[in-house]
Formats: structure tokens, C-alpha cells, sequence
């Protein structure tokens, strides 16, 4: 079973940047975006952006400035580049596909395997920053 895998995440300190990963291990994706969702303790998930397949972005308006979205077809990666980070930004992110959950392809290349299914959302990863 394919499973979405996010990294980079850290602790920086405020006015800083970090650049997270999301992807699934080995495959690319052939029909599916990606969404990038963020929760800090005791808040509501929040939708931070997204990058459809054909390569349309999407941003929370309160992040569009700050906050960059892109994709590497080669091995489909997409990742979501954070810039002047702020205290407020501290949170899990997490990313799923796009399309509400609907089902996704993802081929390995150097196999020819593929994967047609729903596919789980990764763990997250942590990013805090420190005022």
C-alpha cells in the first residue's frame, strides 16, 4: 500500500524558512494534487494550499504571501516553501490528495508498478517556530 510521507519540518527561529516535502516513497503521482493542511494544538485542521495535478495552485489567503507551493514531476515531490515564518505558523502539516479523497494512481516508474486507490495521509511533520 502507497502512503503519502511529509518531511522537513524543524524548529526555526521567527523570521525564518523552511521547505517541506510530501510524497509517496518511490512513486509519482499520475492523476492526483496534492493539499497541504496544518493543526496546532487545540485548532481546527486548516487549509494552507494546493497543487492540482495539471499544476493549478491554491493558497489560504492569510498565507499567500508568505507561503510558496511546487511539484517535481520527476519524482513527485511536492513541496510547500515557508517564508518569514512567524510563532503563529507552529503546527503539524500534513498533506493528503486533492479531490476529497477520491482515488489516485501513483506508478512507480522504474517498475512499472502501479497503485490505483485512496491514499492514506502521512503522519505530518512538525514545524515550530520560536519568537
Amino acid at each position: 500500500q502507497v502512503q503519502l510521507v511529509e518531511s522537513g519540518g524543524g524548529l526555526v527561529e521567527s523570521g525564518g524558512s523552511l521547505k517541506l516535502s510530501c510524497g509517496v516513497p518511490g512513486f509519482v503521482p499520475k492523476n492526483c494534487g496534492i493539499e497541504w493542511f496544518r493543526q496546532s494544538a487545540g485548532e481546527q485542521r486548516e487549509f494552507v494550499a494546493s497543487i492540482s495535478f495539471d499544476g493549478a495552485t491554491t493558497y489560504a489567503d492569510s498565507l499567500k504571501e508568505r507561503f510558496a507551493v511546487s511539484e517535481d514531476r520527476d519524482n513527485g515531490t511536492v513541496y510547500l516553501e515557508m517564508n518569514n515564518l512567524r510563532p503563529e505558523d507552529t503546527a503539524m502539516y500534513s498533506c493528503q490528495t486533492d479531490g476529497g479523497g477520491r482515488r489516485c494512481t501513483y506508478c512507480n516508474p522504474e517498475t512499472y508498478t502501479c497503485h490505483t486507490g485512496r491514499v492514506p495521509w502521512g503522519h505530518g511533520t512538525q514545524v515550530t517556530v520560536s519568537s
